[in-house]
């Protein structure tokens, strides 16, 4: 059957540690090999550096609009955590199925893998499309080169179905989600005489001070009929890093902070008002007394919002799959704006569940990965009569 292929599938995938720091090389070259036992062709997107990649493959006409089944490879750390058994080493206890990565997001990947003998054993009338990335989870940083291999040389999607873990419910929208460096150099001096120097780690908390300032307005003014379970766009500063010593004036703080925006926009328009608030208050007092100063902010990542479209094409068809009428928003982040920014319709649907990712002895069950199979039997059958 085809949920025990997909077992065994995802057997072999979680035995390979694709923490986002590693390579994800050997897993991308097994699921290439997979492939190409069924005769289907892929093809490779490698990062800068050679040692990440991501894999685009095609099953029907290429010429023609179709469906993709988008996933990402990489799994999230599992340092700090007391897992009971090996991570990377599946193991199976009743209906749960234990290791990183079987709910996010491998088990998803296992089950549309299972799907290919189905896929070939007739015609599609209409293409499905393997899109599956490196580093989703450090701000989804892989999927744009298949995106952008995509847009070069195929047609436009009918559909795309992200394979987060949601239950097989449903999602159809979600929070953006940027990253952003603030580092701020002033002049290092001795405690006694803080006349001499200009006290960064002072001139950063005066800007996460401004930061906290916007958390707390547009939590004062929740957006009414957000489908987000936190109504409003959220700021948060995350980590703090500055000085030597404690009898010295700190020349140098760095602070890595967070938005999570609920609409398109609203990250540039934070960071432009922060900068100008730098820029015009923060950065002239500092240089004041040290004629270098300065204030820079990075974005690290900014990934967009997965903005709700009601009735949209993959929003049908996914409830039809999976035969669910509700559709709901998450709180987590994933591919789905970056797809629909390009134009795509997108759609979340995937086995497992959130609250059973990124922990110790991470699992999914067996139902959850026989409803996934049942889920693209049914986009097979209809790509068939497309």
């Amino acid at each position: 059957m085809a949920h025990s292929s997909a077992i065994e599938l995802l057997s072999r995938l979680v035995g390979f540690n694709t923490v986002s720091s590693r390579s994800n090389l050997e897993a991308i070259d097994f699921i290439k090999a997979y492939l190409a036992g069924f005769g289907v062709e892929s093809i490779i997107i490698p990062d800068a550096t050679g040692t990440k990649a991501n894999l685009f493959a095609t099953i029907g006409p290429a010429d023609r609009p179709g469906y993709v089944l988008s996933g990402h490879t990489d799994v999230v750390p599992v340092a700090g955590q007391e897992w009971s058994r090996d991570p990377f080493n599946m193991w199976r206890d009743g209906d749960r199925l234990h290791g990183r990565g079987t709910s996010d997001m491998k088990g998803f990947i296992a089950c549309a893998l299972a799907g290919v003998p189905a896929m070939l054993k007739e015609p599609l009338a209409a293409p499905i499309h393997f899109a599956l990335s490196y580093d989703e989870e450090v701000g989804c940083l892989g999927v744009h080169g298949i995106i952008d291999h995509m847009a070069k040389t195929l047609p436009q999607q009918l559909a795309v179905f992200v394979g987060e873990p949601t239950g097989m419910g449903v999602v159809g929208g979600h929070k953006g989600s940027a990253g952003l460096l603030t580092t701020v150099t002033g002049k290092a001096c001795h405690s006694s005489r803080p006349d001499l120097g200009v006290n960064a780690i002072f001139h950063a908390m005066d800007l996460m001070g401004e930061l906290r300032s916007y958390a707390n307005e547009l939590r004062s003014a929740p957006e009414t009929g957000s489908p987000f379970e936190v109504p409003y766009t959220t700021v948060s500063v995350g980590v703090v890093q500055g000085g030597t010593a404690r009898n010295a004036i700190p020349g140098d703080c760095a602070f890595q902070w967070d938005i999570r925006a609920t609409s398109g926009g609203v990250v540039e328009t934070l960071v432009e008002r922060f900068r100008t608030f730098s820029d015009g208050k923060v950065v002239p007092a500092m240089k004041e007394g040290f004629a270098d100063s300065s204030v820079v902010t990075n974005i690290a990542y900014d990934v967009p919002p997965f903005v709700p479209h009601v009735g949209s094409h993959a929003e049908t068809l996914a409830k039809r799959f999976a035969g669910r009428n509700e559709v709901t928003a998450v709180n987590y982040g994933s591919e789905a704006g970056i797809f629909q920014s390009a134009g795509m319709s997108t759609i979340i649907c995937g086995p497992g569940r959130d609250s059973e990712a990124h922990i110790t002895d991470e699992w999914i069950t067996v139902e959850q990965l026989e409803r996934c199979v049942g889920f693209i039997d049914r986009l097979i059958d209809h790509a068939r009569h497309a």
